[in-house]
């Protein structure tokens, strides 16, 4: 079965988070824990994560189709070792909010090298850091999410992510999410059937089907190989709708949050149910 949502606000509080997702028409959802420019962030009361979970149970969200996303401060790989510091406080910050919320993953970007270490270091580094964030926590999967490989960002390649996962101790608290526009941007090639079955098969064969926790589902407003993350609403990039027509009927993809995060939230719901209605059908 297909759990279909998109990334929905949170503010003035977590538990507003599972209304939107429901209002639009979702059977998953992704959400900001925290500011996600911010260092740090208020802690939750204890009516607000009651709250949430309540939301949550009535509205019929599982942790299993909940993908909260981490700060985009977070640089666990970068060479800095105070901002590395401060990124791994955070995360551990992150995933004890996970807990209190009653979730079981956490999506992350790796990290970036900013040109300073080899992409190698850094992703050893990131490996480091996860694990001693996970040392201090417990029941939440850290979900390592695919780049465009913009800038200094690595994980811009199965392999990369490979890398991590090989270097993590707890491999039952890693996972991963493949963002289609990332994964196209970054050079698998999602606009027609055999670009989309390679990728795939590059994945199964780096990293492992076992290791998939969620989806992206985004567009790409340039090329593939372009290495420049730009979302566009599906259908309207260079990937083309074949590639989410596919997904909708590929049973890899079955039991996961898969989440938009297309411009214009308005079209979410028709979205979500033209997807839905796809999913369906097969």
């Amino acid at each position: 079965m297909k759990y279909i949502g998109a990334h929905v606000g949170s503010e003035p509080s977590v538990a507003v988070a599972p209304v939107e997702a429901s209002v639009i028409g979702a059977t998953a959802f992704a959400f900001n824990l925290v500011n996600p420019q911010a260092w740090s962030s208020p802690a939750y009361t204890a009516e607000e994560t009651a709250l949430f979970r309540d939301e949550c149970a009535r509205l019929g969200f599982t942790s299993d189709r909940i993908l909260p996303h981490s700060a985009f401060v977070i640089n666990l790989g970068g060479p800095d070792a105070r901002k590395r510091a401060m990124s791994r406080r955070l995360l551990i910050d992150e995933l004890r909010r996970c807990e209190a919320l009653g979730l079981s993953l956490l999506n992350m970007h790796p990290g970036s090298h900013l040109g300073k270490i080899s992409e190698a270091e850094s992703l050893a580094l990131i490996a480091d850091n996860i694990n001693a964030a996970l040392e201090q926590t417990s029941g939440v999967t850290v979900v390592l999410e695919n780049t465009a490989g913009q800038g200094s960002n690595v994980g811009y390649t199965f392999a990369h992510l490979a890398a991590v996962i090989d270097h993590i101790e707890d491999k039952s608290r890693v996972g991963v999410c493949i963002d289609t526009a990332h994964a196209h941007a970054a050079g698998y090639d999602l606009s027609d059937e055999d670009g989309y079955e390679r990728m795939w098969s590059e994945f199964e064969a780096a990293v492992g089907l076992a290791y998939l926790r969620g989806m992206h589902l985004n567009d790409s407003v340039r090329p593939c190989g372009s290495r420049i993350d730009r979302h566009a609403p599906l259908g309207e990039g260079t990937i083309g709708a074949g590639a989410f027509s596919r997904l909708m009927a590929d049973p890899r993809a079955d039991g996961i949050p898969l989440i938009l995060e297309t411009p214009d939230v308005s079209r979410w719901p028709d979205v979500i149910a033209s997807l839905t209605d796809e999913a369906n059908k097969r």
